[in-house]
């Protein structure tokens, strides 16, 4: 079963692009048994007790940080310029809780600035547009030495979305930041576990790969898929449900409709026979699944795939709403589907069933 302290430990986490020490330990406390070790990047390997036996090697990966901001510069009047660590859309920015860090670590709130309506002239009241220069955060300090005496906040300190992890027990329905993808972070241990009794069952070998500044260009899984080699993956991404744009039918990441298989994006075209495979178990198993082909957006996937040899990788999504924005939801019982889905395709593989994913029963 899903178990909510995990995510609620990994979402409430601090950890910007760049700066994911918290969520690193937030790992550290759930993956108890496993053998652990980090990388100056703050990636975090994780492997079952007894490590590898030399059978191929099956990584499962997610990024472990979220989008967050940097203070650019601070101004007379103790105002902070940002820039953003990964993509937000500039208009939901403004008037939202934030938390800066320090470089003593100490943390305080701060609030992105909104210009009342009632110092708006008509053009501005009709002109939606904005750049991240026009955002400013309000720690509640009055000029620059006061942020950086008293505050102690520097040029490079970064923030994130302040926002609490909160579980409606009614509707099974998640509330908090960072979804995309604390969620996959949970799904890594979540899978680990489940499997840890079985591992000398198992045809592969299981790397847990927790991958650094993924919203900043996939750098940290740059890093992890060469020190992992992995002849299979699978990847977990938080990813953004278009059930509120789309209708029935057209949409292709809706809440409560159970995990999200992709089979295409802007950095991967997934492996077909990796995708029947996996439609077979949740045909046979009773998951929820739902595919999707994307017209944008990127995973780990497309890194992990061209790593050392071509690398077939099964990318599972956990469809979350408004990622890459302060607040989100998903519902609890498609982070389950996606953990069984994880859980079956590594049980059911088999020598034949990877040779035919890897097309070396072609020649």
């Amino acid at each position: 079963m899903v178990d909510l302290k995990v995510i609620e430990d990994l979402s409430n986490a601090f950890g910007p692009s760049g700066f994911e020490e918290d969520v690193v330990r937030a790992i550290r406390k759930h993956c108890t048994g496993m053998n652990l070790r980090n990388d100056a990047m703050h990636n975090v390997y994780a492997e079952l007790p007894g490590g590898r036996k030399g059978r191929p090697v099956l990584m499962l990966d997610a990024h472990s940080d979220e989008c967050g901001f940097m203070v650019q510069a601070i101004q007379e009047n103790g105002l902070l310029s940002i820039v953003t660590l990964g993509g937000f859309h500039m208009t939901s920015l403004p008037a939202h809780s934030v938390i800066v860090r320090n470089s003593e670590g100490k943390t305080f709130k701060g609030i992105t600035t909104s210009k009342p309506v009632h110092f708006l002239t008509a053009a501005q009241k009709a002109d939606n547009s904005l750049a991240i220069e026009d955002i400013l955060v309000d720690v509640g300090a009055c000029s620059r030495e006061e942020v950086t005496e008293v505050y102690k906040i520097q040029v490079g300190d970064p923030m994130m979305p302040d926002v609490t992890f909160e579980y409606n027990e009614e509707n099974g329905i998640c509330y908090g930041k960072a979804f995309d993808n604390r969620l996959g972070c949970m799904c890594i241990i979540e899978t680990m576990k489940a499997l840890m009794a079985q591992q000398d069952k198992l045809a592969v070998d299981l790397v847990g790969a927790f991958a650094s500044q993924e919203e900043v260009g996939t750098r940290g899984v740059t890093v992890t898929a060469q020190q992992v080699k992995p002849d299979l993956a699978i990847v977990f991404e938080g990813s953004p449900a278009d059930d509120s744009y789309f209708r029935p039918g057209i949409a292709q990441c809706v809440l409560k409709k159970g995990v999200q298989i992709r089979h295409m994006d802007n950095s991967y075209v997934s492996n077909p026979e990796y995708i029947r495979y996996a439609h077979e178990i949740g045909n046979s198993h009773g998951i929820k699944y739902q595919d999707a082909v994307r017209r944008g957006g990127s995973t780990d996937a497309g890194k992990i795939s061209l790593t050392y040899q071509a690398v077939p990788v099964l990318v599972l999504g956990i469809p979350s709403r408004y990622v890459h924005s302060h607040y989100n939801f998903c519902a609890k019982e498609d982070i389950q589907a996606t953990v069984d889905m994880a859980v079956e395709v590594i049980r059911g593989l088999d020598e034949e069933k990877i040779r035919h994913i890897m097309r070396q029963d072609i020649l």
